[in-house]
């Protein structure tokens, strides 16, 4: 992953980070998931959500905004 990405956001539920993605998506921030979920195993492992550094300030706050637990 390239260095300009920072991690906004864990769950151990996929469906939840998908929503996270989504709303940052929505407001034009552009958001990847990282599903470090172990394949045989769902309850090992994170989904991690990660944006552009330079747009951490605004995704916090609309993640607030849509009471998005941190």
């Amino acid at each position: 992953m390239e260095k300009n990405w920072t991690k906004i956001y864990t769950s151990t539920n996929y469906i939840q980070s998908e929503i996270v993605k989504q709303v940052l998506v929505e407001h034009q921030i552009d958001a990847v998931l990282l599903n470090k979920q172990d394949s045989s195993h769902r309850t090992f492992g994170h989904i991690e959500v990660y944006i552009h550094r330079e747009d951490f300030g605004q995704a916090v706050e609309l993640l607030i905004a849509n009471q998005i637990a941190l």
